[in-house]
């Protein structure tokens, strides 16, 4: 493991990092081999000495005159989010946005692997073809014990949220990946991510209306 894995970084620069690696990917495929902060920089129009450093917190340093190695780069970058690992996580609440996010291979790619699915809906409980299997939300500590995860991604109902947060984590969860609109509340100790798509959505409506006005 990457030795400043540890290291807390400030949210702002946390969220740049995947850009970093999502561009210097595609640099691999084209078989490129050095990358500067100034092509990263036109690239995703982040300024350059912020690339710079935001990198230096990774202990990623550039060649005078030449860049970055990029498979070196992409390498510590992944290590360093924790992509090159695997984290085991359940889905709970599988209707259409579940469904989408058990099917996503895109996940497994970045170390997530959603090994079951939870939801309380019989006809969704019965399903065999997600890949992985969907159990009753009541079977969710006999679960634990048997297959364990860490991590608990909801997408249930907003009224149900907070309900699901808490029986998760009660049967041994301990990060939970949010994407309802409902702002769950955790115990200290509890890792909390929000993902609102409808968060995002309302930015998009209010600067479109901005714009035709």
């Amino acid at each position: 493991m990457n030795p400043v894995s540890n290291i807390i970084l400030p949210e702002p620069t946390l969220r740049r990092l995947p850009w970093y690696l999502a561009y210097v990917e595609i640099l691999q495929k084209q078989k490129i081999e050095f990358v500067s902060s100034t092509q990263i920089s036109r690239a995703l129009s982040v300024d350059a000495s912020q690339i710079a450093k935001d990198l230096s917190f990774l202990n990623i340093k550039g060649k005078t005159r030449i860049g970055y190695e990029v498979d070196a780069l992409a390498e510590g970058l992944a290590d360093f989010l924790g992509f090159s690992q695997c984290h085991r996580a359940y889905m709970i609440g599988c209707g259409s946005l579940g469904k989408a996010l058990i099917r996503d291979s895109g996940l497994s790619k970045y170390g997530l692997e959603i090994v079951a699915g939870f939801d309380i809906d019989p006809n969704v409980v019965s399903r065999t073809d997600l890949g992985v299997p969907i159990y009753h939300i009541d079977r969710i500590y006999e679960i634990m014990e048997e297959n364990p995860a860490s991590i608990g991604i909801l997408a249930v109902p907003s009224g149900m949220a907070q309900e699901s947060a808490d029986i998760a984590i009660g049967a041994g969860i301990k990060a939970i990946w949010n994407f309802t609109p409902y702002r769950v509340k955790v115990a200290e100790g509890i890792v909390m991510a929000n993902t609102s798509i409808y968060a995002h959505l309302a930015l998009i409506f209010n600067r479109l209306n901005s714009l035709e006005r």
